[in-house]
């Protein structure tokens, strides 16, 4: 039997994903949370299979969410669910450690399939992410700009898009505001910018705001 921890904020989508798993006779889900923060203490406190989380949730970013699962539980199998385009946050997503990205409007087979072979030791992705993959080794191809941040500039890089000034970043995650206008000048040289406007354009056109 295969148990899985599914970590959502919508109580819609945890139970449409608890009804997909319920007729399929080796995975049941053994527990649920409704943001980031309460899924670290209750898998801290139990053995799961595999965890479920969406991509955007209340309290830790992402990355930061994944990291700290991995550190509590290092052979714990992570598949991100998301809303948001396969192609601007798998990649990053597997960097900070995940070991699956499945979009949500991908269909229930698919959801099954990513949890027995996350199950066994394997990764998930798509064709088409394993084709991306490929081309970004490639020493010739061209680079998405905002792949070439660190994930904590990329955090910044994604509240600025937001609209989110350097004092209310600064608070949400903990840093300096100092702290942050350092990373907005990193942002601005790596990604050949000038100005939060460019930063809101790029995050806009890219649809790379995902909170």
């Amino acid at each position: 039997m295969i148990k899985v921890f599914i970590a959502d904020d919508h109580a819609i989508v945890r139970e449409g994903l608890k009804q997909i798993l319920s007729d399929i006779p080796d995975i049941k889900v053994f527990q649920e949370a409704a943001n980031g923060d309460d899924a670290l203490k209750m898998i801290r406190n139990d053995n799961y299979d595999i965890l479920l989380l969406d991509i955007a949730m209340r309290g830790k970013n992402i990355l930061e969410l994944i990291k700290l699962a991995k550190q509590q539980h290092a052979n714990l199998p992570i598949l991100i669910l998301s809303m948001y385009p396969e192609d601007q946050y798998a990649i990053r997503m597997l960097r900070a450690g995940a070991d699956g990205y499945l979009c949500k409007e991908s269909a229930p087979e698919r959801l099954v399939e990513a949890i027995r072979k996350l199950s066994q030791g394997g990764k998930y992705i798509s064709s088409a992410l394993t084709e991306k993959l490929i081309a970004e080794i490639q020493p010739k191809q061209n680079i998405a700009h905002h792949n070439l941040l660190t994930d904590r500039e990329f955090q910044v890089f994604c509240a600025i898009g937001a609209g989110q000034g350097v004092t209310e970043i600064a608070k949400k995650m903990s840093l300096s505001p100092k702290t942050v206008s350092t990373y907005r000048a990193r942002i601005l040289k790596k990604m050949h910018m000038h100005n939060n406007a460019e930063i809101i354009r790029y995050a806009v056109d890219n649809q790379l705001l995902y909170s």
